[in-house]
């Protein structure tokens, strides 16, 4: 299965412990494909791993961590009142809300090798 939002990134450390990172940042129109996208990449974790999920310090398999973040940008224009001989700010309405979601997940190295081979993340 290919992912459309989700772009992994990984990075292993020296217990061979992998740590793959995802973020997505999104117009409203695609929140629901990109949680789709986590919602799938969690449930198969649960499916297959489930039992092994937990703090990896405490001997578990595999973690995971997920964040969000919406931000609104509101525009402001600038111009020089030559005449005042100062910079004048017009604010306009807040534009459309950007969502911004994180997943990393880590795991044991058989726990990486099974998510990079579903998922294709190569």
């Amino acid at each position: 299965m290919t992912l459309q939002y989700l772009e992994f990134d990984y990075a292993e450390d020296t217990d061979g412990i992998g740590t793959f990172e995802a973020m997505a940042s999104v117009g409203p129109e695609h929140v629901q494909a990109v949680l789709g996208e986590m919602t799938q990449v969690l449930a198969w974790a649960f499916e297959h791993f489930g039992e092994a999920h937990g703090p990896l310090e405490d001997g578990f398999v595999w973690d995971h961590d997920l964040q969000g973040q919406q931000e609104f940008t509101l525009e402001e224009v600038l111009h020089f009142d030559e005449r005042n001989s100062r910079v004048v700010v017009q604010q306009h309405a807040p534009g459309m809300p950007r969502h911004t979601y994180t997943l990393s997940i880590s795991g044991s190295p058989d726990f990486c090798d099974a998510l990079r081979t579903r998922f294709d993340l190569g």
